[in-house]
């Protein structure tokens, strides 16, 4: 092999590592854009489940009192 034939298939195999390299960088990008979303999603959800979940005790304390109160009723 010449050494022109070998500086020939280096360029080609360090342009096709250049290619690859940038086709995981845009792949990276993207990966790392749709994680920051997914936190942000997350957040917002572990957020509604926490005011869900106050909201629901709060009922259920409502409810409980009204049946006390309509068994305090029922027994006068």
């Amino acid at each position: 092999m010449t050494e022109e034939t070998t500086d020939k298939k280096l360029d080609m195999q360090i342009g096709l590592l250049e290619d690859r390299l940038h086709e995981v960088l845009v792949l990276l990008e993207a990966l790392s854009s749709e994680n920051t979303a997914l936190k942000a999603r997350e957040s917002s959800l572990l957020a509604e489940r926490s005011e869900l979940h106050n909201k629901n005790s709060k009922v259920r304390s409502q409810v409980e009192s009204m049946i006390q109160r309509l068994k305090t009723m029922d027994n006068s």
